[in-house]
C-alpha cells in the first residue's frame, strides 16, 4: 500500500482533481458558452447595454475596431443576433516577444426579445465604435369590455 502525504494542503489532491476536470471540459466546451444560457459565443463578447423606453427597446454594443458594414445583425424566432468580427492591424513583433493588446476574432451575442418587439421595423446604426440597434414596440390590441346580450 503507498501512503501520499501532503504537506501544505490537504485538500491539494482534490483541487488539482479540479483544476485537470475544468480544463478537460473546457477544452470541449464551445467557445465562450454561457453557462446559464447554454448559448455559445466567441472569444471576446462586446460590452452591451440595453434599455426599454416607452415606444422602444434600444440596445447599445461596444464593438471599436469592427466597420459597421461588417457586423450581421439578424431577428430570427424572437431571438435578435449581433455577429462579426474585429481584426487586429498593429502587432508589435521584435526579437524576444510579439505584443497585441486588443483581442481579436470573431463575437457572437443573441438577445430574446418580448412579444411586443416589432421585428419588422428593427434598424441598426454604427458610429464611433458603437452599434445601436432600435426595435420599436407594437401596439398591443387594448382589452376592452364585451356586453353580453341577452
Amino acid at each position: 500500500m503507498t501512503t501520499s502525504r501532503f504537506r501544505n494542503e490537504p485538500w491539494g489532491l482534490l483541487s488539482q482533481l479540479y483544476k485537470d476536470l475544468d480544463h478537460a471540459y473546457s477544452q470541449y466546451a464551445p467557445a465562450g458558452a454561457d453557462e446559464e444560457t447554454n448559448v455559445a459565443t466567441s472569444a471576446w463578447v462586446p460590452a452591451v447595454d440595453i434599455k426599454e423606453e416607452a415606444e422602444r427597446f434600444l440596445i447599445q454594443a461596444d464593438i471599436p475596431g469592427v466597420d459597421p458594414r461588417e457586423i450581421e445583425v439578424t431577428m430570427e424566432k424572437g431571438v435578435l443576433t449581433i455577429r462579426g468580427e474585429r481584426h487586429s492591424e498593429t502587432v508589435e513583433e521584435r526579437q524576444l516577444y510579439k505584443r497585441t493588446e486588443r483581442t481579436r476574432g470573431a463575437f457572437y451575442r443573441r438577445f430574446s426579445l418580448p412579444d411586443t418587439a416589432d421585428a419588422e421595423k428593427i434598424s441598426a446604426s454604427g458610429k464611433h465604435g458603437v452599434l445601436e440597434i432600435v426595435i420599436p414596440k407594437r401596439q398591443l390590441a387594448q382589452s376592452r369590455k364585451i356586453n353580453v346580450q341577452c
